[in-house]
């Protein structure tokens, strides 16, 4: 029997195997769905479909540069003992290396590692290791000299919060990996007030506006109030504006200069951040298992 493209596609949705596992458990079964099904299960390559509606908010970022390129990967698993497992360290760490030739999650899905694309090997990892995992974010910067950190590393190039730094000018390793320290504790909202989002701009300036017109002072010296408690909300949130944590005398910006570069850009990425964990009695999934439930 023929095997189409359409019947692959609705035994993949069905299963979450890879394409080409799919496709093998078609030929073999002679085009029979359930057969393939049954097929992919003794192979332990259908389970990845049973993992999917778990919440992966654990993990790694995994940070890779190259000639004024770098990236940082988010990997999800379900649980912290997965990121420590070595085999899913190298998975994340091979996923980084491809994410250096392509734009996109999309695309890096797309991407090869091992010969396999990232999309199957991921399929391939949930049914090895029985957790769910997905390829959440890849963020990218190029810039003259680019600079990588990892805070909390669980492995080499990895951990829970992965930092880049893109920067103009001179000998720039040095302050390049203080600053990527900086921005891993403080998680600015952008380089610079030009960069912030407006909307957060006018929520934090509505609420300040509150605040002050509540002191019963006039007008004209509540504008001076709100000017002056906005350029210290810029200072405390924009990268540039923040007092430099290794020298808090000077702003970054300062700092920077005082090193002769300039930042240019960065990028922060945080394991699981905005993703909405669920919240497990642990004791209650104890007295569950043991009651048999």
């Amino acid at each position: 029997m023929a095997i189409t493209a359409a019947m692959v596609k609705e035994l993949r949705e069905s299963t979450g195997a890879g394409m080409m596992d799919a496709k093998k458990a078609l030929t073999e079964t002679d085009g029979n769905m359930e057969a393939a099904v049954d097929w992919l299960r003794t192979k332990g390559l259908a389970k990845a479909a049973k993992k999917s509606g778990r919440i992966a908010a654990e993990g790694l970022v995994a940070v890779a540069v190259r000639d004024g390129r770098g990236v940082a990967v988010e990997v999800n698993s379900e649980t912290d003992f997965v990121a420590k497992n070595v085999e899913f360290q190298n998975m994340v760490r091979a996923i980084a290396q491809a994410a250096l030739d392509v734009d996109s999650v999309e695309a890096l899905n797309d991407a090869q590692v091992n010969g396999k694309p990232v999309s199957e090997v991921l399929t391939e990892a949930i049914a090895k290791i029985g957790e769910n995992m997905t390829l959440r974010r890849m963020v990218k910067i190029e810039a003259p000299t680019v600079v990588s950190y990892v805070h909390n590393a669980a492995a080499e190039g990895m951990g829970k919060i992965g930092v880049l730094v893109g920067l103009n000018g001179g000998n720039a390793a040095e302050i390049g990996r203080q600053i990527a320290m900086h921005i891993a504790a403080t998680s600015p909202a952008s380089l610079s007030e030009a960069d912030l989002d407006p909307a957060l701009v006018e929520r934090e300036k509505s609420v300040l506006t509150e605040q002050a017109r509540e002191s019963g002072k006039p007008e004209a010296v509540i504008e001076k109030m709100i000017v002056g408690r906005m350029s210290k909300f810029f200072e405390e949130v924009t990268l540039l504006g923040q007092k430099f944590v290794i020298n808090p005398d000077v702003t970054v910006a300062q700092a920077a200069r005082d090193a002769g570069v300039e930042v240019a850009t960065y990028a922060r990425v945080a394991v699981g951040e905005g993703i909405e964990k669920k919240e497990e009695d642990f004791a209650a999934e104890v007295a569950k298992t043991l009651s048999g439930a």
